[in-house]
């Protein structure tokens, strides 16, 4: 079996030491585990990206909190200057004068 460090599709960067095979998984694969190895580094790919992801969203979710509380407030405030045009009175009267829809013939 060939090791990875022996195939002319391995690259390691000496600086990161990241791992990247160069293979194309259709037509030169040599070995059966190359594809199991490469499927590994695409889930760590995977992986990183999906942590990266969340750091983001834990960066993010104190303005979210604070941006849903100003957005409730403002509508609250929108409904409390809209109440004038609603009187409890007038709603009482529309339910008993029959504003019920007719029933279909």
């Amino acid at each position: 079996m060939i090791q990875c460090k022996d195939c002319e599709y391995f690259h390691r960067d000496e600086s990161t030491g990241r791992i990247t095979l160069q293979c194309d998984p259709f037509s030169t694969i040599k070995e059966p585990a190359c594809l199991e190895k490469m499927q590994l580094l695409r889930l760590d790919a995977l992986l990183q990206s999906y942590q990266m992801m969340l750091r983001w969203y834990q960066k993010m979710a104190p303005m979210q909190e604070k941006m849903f509380d100003i957005v409730k407030r403002e509508m609250d405030d929108y409904d409390e200057s809209e109440s004038w045009k609603y009187d409890e009175q007038d709603d009482e009267k529309g339910d008993d004068q029959g504003l019920e829809p007719e029933e279909p013939r």
